[in-house]
């Protein structure tokens, strides 16, 4: 009987391990399966319906910024053609108690002036009135309609006091800006348009520039390669209007001494930085045969905006490479609004989207 019962066992023990091996498994498949199914299901019951605004300000992980990209999304260069640009004749005419703000930043450039200090030039400037968007018919390309007011650098200055107080306790923001809707606004607030330039040298190095804390508006911050602002005395000679393509070009050679026959030049996208109603123009240029070394040389020969940087750096030009840089601890917090959105265009435009989007999602997964 003994050596029957020790047979039975070794048999059962058999049998129990064939049935562990052949069941145990796909039960605990089945069993992982039903409880993902039913984590699933639960979370279907929970979601409800949600909406979301279309016009979103540019972010990239915890970088949060105030750039709204109004239009182009670096894949499709914009053509000067598409570009139509008129100048109105009446000046912009601030309310009567924001010219009262006018007229003090016009006294502070006299007092710095009778003290023998750097006085504030008042360098005559443009406001943008409208900016409107349609597409061809057969192509669908967009045709880009700017309407242009005169203005000057105290009306500029007046109007950056978003959130000063004004007689009845409002401010201009509240007073005369929607947040719903963010492409609506007097002239009188939007008294900038500039030009921004992420330049790419012939070895794959883009330029990021630090503004000088000499300058009056957003000093030490990083920022594009080139940033250059329309003037009426200078991109409107004969009464004709300014040609974004002309402004950039002379941005390039005034900040970084670059001919235009050094580079090619494209237009990707119109951006708006919502917080302080700045327009820009954001343009990728791509140098022909000069490398980062040989720029640095250029540099330290002379430029004629010496003053407006104080810091350059060279960072190589690739997806994940630039978005690291963007996000690190010593630069997220310290980016000028329109610059994040700028550089992210230009990888798009020389990668394409799919590429840029997955490196920087690999990049924040790591942070």
């Amino acid at each position: 009987m003994d050596g029957i019962d020790v047979a039975n066992g070794l048999v059962g023990a058999v049998l129990g391990m064939i049935c562990a091996v052949l069941f145990q498994q796909p039960l605990q498949d089945t069993w992982y399966r039903l409880r993902k199914r039913s984590t699933t299901a639960i979370h279907a019951m929970r979601r409800r319906e949600e909406s979301g605004p279309v016009w979103q300000t540019f972010s990239l992980g915890p970088l949060r910024t105030s750039a709204l990209i109004v239009e182009g999304d670096g894949s499709s260069p914009v053509p000067p053609a598409a570009i139509n640009v008129q100048v109105l004749d009446e000046e912009v005419v601030l309310p009567p108690d924001m010219a009262d703000w006018r007229d003090e930043i016009a006294e502070e450039g006299e007092r710095l002036r009778a003290e023998g200090r750097t006085p504030l030039w008042n360098g005559p400037r443009y406001a943008v009135e409208s900016f409107d968007i349609s597409r061809t018919p057969l192509d669908e390309t967009p045709e880009i309609h700017l309407r242009l007011r005169p203005t000057d650098y105290y009306t500029f200055l007046a109007a950056q006091q978003l959130d000063r107080r004004l007689s009845d306790g409002t401010t201009p923001r509240t007073r005369y800006l929607n947040p719903d809707d963010p492409l609506t606004a007097p002239s009188f607030l939007q008294c900038s348009f500039a030009v921004n330039v992420a330049v790419v040298t012939a070895d794959d190095m883009l330029v990021v520039s630090q503004r000088s804390n000499r300058v009056r508006m957003a000093p030490d911050v990083w920022n594009s390669s080139v940033n250059e602002g329309l003037s009426r005395h200078i991109d409107s000679s004969g009464r004709s209007a300014p040609d974004l393509h002309a402004v950039a070009r002379r941005g390039m050679r005034e900040e970084l001494s670059l001919e235009p026959h050094e580079y090619s030049l494209d237009l990707l996208a119109f951006v708006l930085d919502i917080d302080k109603r700045h327009w820009s123009g954001h343009f990728h240029a791509r140098l022909k045969d000069l490398s980062s070394a040989d720029l640095q040389a250029r540099i330290s020969r002379g430029v004629a905006d010496r003053w407006e940087h104080q810091t350059i750096d060279y960072v190589p030009f690739r997806p994940a490479t630039v978005v690291k840089y963007m996000l690190r601890t010593n630069r997220i917090h310290r980016w000028a609004p329109l610059a994040p959105s700028l550089f992210h265009l230009s990888l798009v435009h020389a990668y394409g989207r799919t590429l840029v989007e997955r490196a920087e999602a690999q990049v924040l997964r790591r942070l």
